[in-house]
């Protein structure tokens, strides 16, 4: 069975990627969203957001997102939350791979933010594909029965501990923050084979062949080391977020992707749109204003028109 076939593809559920749907969505065009969290993502972190235009009162950045996402969904935008571990841009038909399934589309919008970060943990190179690992989804199976550990403390870092302990004898969850981003009453925290550890850093990734056991070094400077097979890690930083892309597209020197003012990148029918660019100011509605280009300049790829379609509001 062939893959149903969109207009838009759009990997990525922050202000870029929402305010793409909406305008994709509202031009008639089929569009889905491809987002690894609802809550991922710098804006998702964000306490208080006073400053995007139209806000009477402070949001925090997840209920900003919620709006974003709900306004998207009713104008006839798919969401889908999937991890993307794939794409292949090299046809007319781009695809997107994740581990539930491949997405067709005619063009593709990449708005996956700027919080990657490049190994920084000793032996977290060195051991990456023989034990670390950053995706829980993708790798879970292949650590059946073993105990693993999970080190981050956000929503993303507990939720991909979930999918862990479902396949692994013993997760732990070491996290940097004596606090998780997470209510207290979590599910995920009341499984009997985690072992949370806050306020605590691992400090390096051991072993031979694979990874064996990891160091730890808390709050009081004490440390320690524990038996692990497996090492996922969930801690960010403000690198643009391309892993998946496999270098497909043109990237800058600090691996940016290249885009002109209409957010088209170096390939037909991929654009690119918010902190994954090579922006120079990182704020919530110069994203979304990217990402209204980005929808715009996709329609006009699709239609062939000379001109893009510029839809203030429709009447009656």
């Amino acid at each position: 069975m062939e893959p149903e076939l969109y207009d838009v593809l759009i990997i990525g559920g922050g202000p870029a990627g929402l305010t793409a749907a909406q305008y994709a969505a509202r031009a008639g065009l089929k569009a889905v969203v491809i987002d690894k969290s609802p809550s991922a993502g710098a804006l998702g972190f964000a306490s208080r957001i006073e400053n995007y235009p139209g806000l009477e009162t402070a949001l925090s950045g997840r209920e900003l997102l919620d709006i974003f996402r709900r306004q998207a969904v009713n104008f006839g935008a798919k969401y889908v939350e999937a991890q993307v571990v794939g794409v292949n841009l090299s046809g007319n038909v781009k695809e997107v791979f994740t581990m539930e399934g491949t997405y067709s589309g005619k063009t593709i919008i990449v708005a996956t933010g700027a919080m990657g970060r490049k190994p920084t943990i000793r032996g977290e190179a060195e051991f990456l594909g023989k034990g670390v690992s950053y995706c829980a989804v993708c790798d879970a199976a292949f650590f059946r029965d073993k105990t693993v550990c999970v080190i981050g403390g956000s929503e993303e870092a507990v939720k991909e501990a979930g999918h862990l302990l479902r396949n692994c004898r013993e997760v732990y969850l070491i996290s940097p923050s004596k606090k998780l981003g997470i209510e207290p009453d979590h599910p995920v925290l009341k499984a009997p084979n985690l072992r949370l550890i806050e306020g605590t850093t691992v400090t390096a990734i051991l072993g031979g062949e694979a990874v064996e056991r990891v160091r730890i070094v808390d709050s009081e400077k004490r440390e320690d080391e524990i038996e692990v097979s497996g090492v996922f890690v969930y801690l960010h930083g403000s690198k643009p977020i391309i892993d998946f892309l496999t270098e497909a597209v043109e990237l800058s020197d600090s691996d940016c992707i290249v885009t002109n003012r209409m957010m088209e990148t170096s390939i037909p029918g991929v654009f690119s749109a918010g902190d994954v660019t090579c922006v120079e100011v990182r704020q919530v509605v110069v994203a979304a204003a990217n990402g209204a280009v980005a929808a715009l300049s996709a329609e006009k790829f699709i239609t062939h028109k000379k001109r893009r379609k510029y839809d203030w509001g429709k009447v009656g």
